[in-house]
């Protein structure tokens, strides 16, 4: 990916974005103005792929925003802090086969998941598109 398609990433986050607060508006209107309760509140502790501050804050931010999840906080693993990837430090790359290990968990709560992996699953997507738009690499796989 390169400088060239970063601007054009940032346009179809937004856009994508948007389209995912308006879904979840529905369901969350359509929850509220029927009888009954269709929601199924759950939990879940996120790994994170984000390297610095500011893409967990953009995360933590996006879903908030997104109707029926918030976040409930985000902590820099021990020794992972993103000032810690100085040659020699304790951040670094992960494994042999390069891949980062997750430096920040984020605690959320999902209202309308089936269980904490269905909204790692969704974080994870809300996630992969945030980086992909941010980065100017695009996100890892």
């Amino acid at each position: 990916m390169s400088w060239i398609t970063w601007p054009l990433r940032w346009a179809w986050f937004v856009l994508w974005f948007l389209g995912q607060v308006v879904a979840s508006n529905v369901k969350v209107i359509r929850d509220s103005v029927t009888p009954g309760q269709a929601s199924t509140p759950c939990v879940a502790r996120y790994p994170s792929r984000c390297r610095t501050e500011a893409e967990v804050t953009l995360l933590g931010a996006a879903i908030t925003l997104t109707p029926g999840t918030l976040t409930l906080g985000a902590r820099a693993g021990e020794g992972d802090r993103p000032e810690a990837d100085a040659p020699g430090g304790a951040g670094g790359a992960g494994g042999a086969d390069g891949a980062d290990e997750a430096r920040w968990t984020l605690y959320v709560h999902g209202m309308y998941a089936d269980g904490p992996d269905e909204l790692r699953a969704e974080v994870r997507r809300i996630e992969e598109h945030m980086l992909r738009a941010t980065r100017r690499e695009g996100a890892d796989r």
